[in-house]
């Protein structure tokens, strides 16, 4: 088991005093089987009044109402987990799940929902020719053949740390052969559904002590990832940046069905039309020795 603190402050400089509306906050540590919260708490300045609900995926989300104009918002959290996932899991994936094709049970079924279909227009099959091509023969191993595709996704597409908003679509990370973790995440993810599976983004914290995994900055970065729900086993982590299969270097903090809803934190303000806003992060973990 690891023990650890993460630190995660983002920090907005306006260019004179602006009206801040409500602020949604997605940073608090997902408990999983893999992950236990020990403690956690976010502090605001200038103060607000922060208001606590946990969205329909079971997200905790935080939203912050402030009284008083400033010229800056920093947002600071600050989380203890312990994280007991294995290097080398093993996953007890249900039998009648272990080749692919499968058919989920009526209330999986159910319960996956939009999980399951593609989100993004694929008009002329390129995208799905793409997902078919790791397919070699039905049936086939269904770890195997999602471990391909995130395999495919790393080796195909070049990575691209990117500061700037948004996602690109699938068919647009294949045309440019280049993209930040979201866009691997959104793209391993869009496979799986091409195949009909349920898979989820998630949005978190890739803890990185030697910094030899791409994406990492430092000992800690924002990192996203996918999920993929296979019975018997459950919601399986994929990590095509880092071609990782499990939780071992993730903590999640939020997932959902795409990237959009996932974004750390989202808000607005209210100044002049030329009022400037610089916005820094910083993501920082420190392990905690027994």
């Amino acid at each position: 088991m690891t023990t650890l603190t993460t630190y995660h402050k983002t920090e907005y400089r306006y260019g004179e005093p602006v009206l801040l509306g409500p602020h949604r906050m997605m940073l608090r540590p997902r408990e999983a089987r893999e992950l236990r919260l020990v403690s956690h708490e976010i502090t605001l300045t200038p103060h607000a009044d922060i208001t606590w609900a946990h969205d329909v995926t079971g997200n905790a989300v935080a939203t912050a109402q402030f009284s008083q104009p400033s010229d800056h918002l920093i947002i600071e959290s600050r989380a203890t987990v312990d994280l007991t996932a294995a290097v080398w899991p093993v996953f007890a994936i249900a039998a009648e799940a272990i080749s692919f094709p499968f058919l989920y049970s009526g209330d999986d079924w159910a319960d996956l929902g939009a999980l399951t279909a593609p989100q993004y227009p694929d008009p002329d099959g390129r995208f799905s020719s793409w997902v078919e091509g790791f397919v070699f023969q039905r049936p086939t191993d269904t770890l195997s053949l999602l471990k391909d595709i995130a395999n495919g996704v790393s080796t195909q597409i070049s990575y691209q740390g990117r500061e700037m908003e948004g996602t690109q679509s699938p068919l647009q990370t294949l045309s440019r052969g280049w993209g930040s973790c979201r866009d691997f995440a959104v793209l391993f993810a869009e496979a799986a559904r091409t195949l009909s599976l349920g898979a989820r983004i998630v949005s978190g914290y890739l803890f990185d002590p030697e910094t030899h995994l791409v994406g990492s900055e430092g000992a800690g970065s924002t990192h996203a990832w996918a999920e993929v729900f296979i019975p018997g086993a459950g919601w399986v982590a994929f990590d095509p940046t880092n071609r990782s299969v499990g939780s071992k270097n993730l903590i999640p903090v939020a997932v959902a069905r795409g990237i959009h809803q996932v974004v750390p934190v989202t808000g607005s303000f209210t100044g002049r039309g030329n009022t400037q806003r610089n916005m820094t992060v910083e993501v920082r973990h420190a392990v905690i020795v027994h």
